[in-house]
């Protein structure tokens, strides 16, 4: 088995007997993947003790500790996970997108924002959905703009969140896209969903 397999059993059994100050330590593990696995670990037994410990571990074993911290699902990891959204690793930066529309609420809003204009397809894809689930009006016209976004994944996510938040101002421009025959047709259904959604709730009023 190796030295190698002997520390990855030692994580998995800390896991079964849900030894979170062990996994803790784990975290200062001179071998990274030991420390990547103790965090994911973490995450899947959801104690709360593990969440500043996992925040302090950005800083080394950033994917796994956000998802970690995503699967804890605490407040107090928000303005980490807001400045994880600017992490050098793309795969960090949709991972946080996506947990700071679960648990981000107002204060993530307009990092979001920022990040529908990241390099990356799906980083912008998972800020337009994060803004669809936290479904306050200031994204908005932000939205509105990522419409037009170079990507077709990102474009339907948007129109989706547009859905969500239901506010009447997104109409018009998504009238537009669905009148467009030269846009993909997923953006197109998306947009008719969205459409729909919206008509919906200014019925109700």
């Amino acid at each position: 088995m190796g030295v190698f397999g002997l520390f990855k059993l030692d994580v998995e059994k800390m896991e079964k007997k849900k030894d979170v100050k062990g996994l803790i330590k784990a975290l200062k593990h001179e071998d990274w993947i030991i420390r990547s696995k103790a965090a994911e670990a973490l995450g899947r037994i959801g104690d709360a003790r593990a969440v500043m410990p996992l925040i302090q571990a950005l800083g080394d074993v950033r994917w796994s500790a956000t998802k970690a911290l995503g699967d804890l699902g605490d407040v107090r990891a928000v303005e980490p996970l807001i400045n994880a959204l600017k992490d050098e690793d793309k795969s960090v930066r949709w991972l946080a997108a996506m947990i700071l529309g679960e648990i981000g609420g107002l204060r993530a809003i307009e990092p979001l924002i920022q990040a529908l204009k990241d390099e990356h397809e799906y980083v912008r894809t998972r800020a337009a959905e994060a803004l669809g689930n936290i479904g306050d009006i200031q994204a908005v016209e932000p939205l509105i703009q990522a419409l037009n976004d170079e990507n077709k994944n990102v474009q339907s996510a948007v129109a989706e969140a547009l859905g969500k938040v239901g506010d009447e101002r997104a109409l018009e421009p998504l009238t537009q896209i669905l009148k467009d025959i030269g846009r993909d047709a997923k953006v197109r259904s998306r947009a008719s969903d969205a459409l729909y959604k919206i008509e919906a709730k200014k019925s109700q009023k």
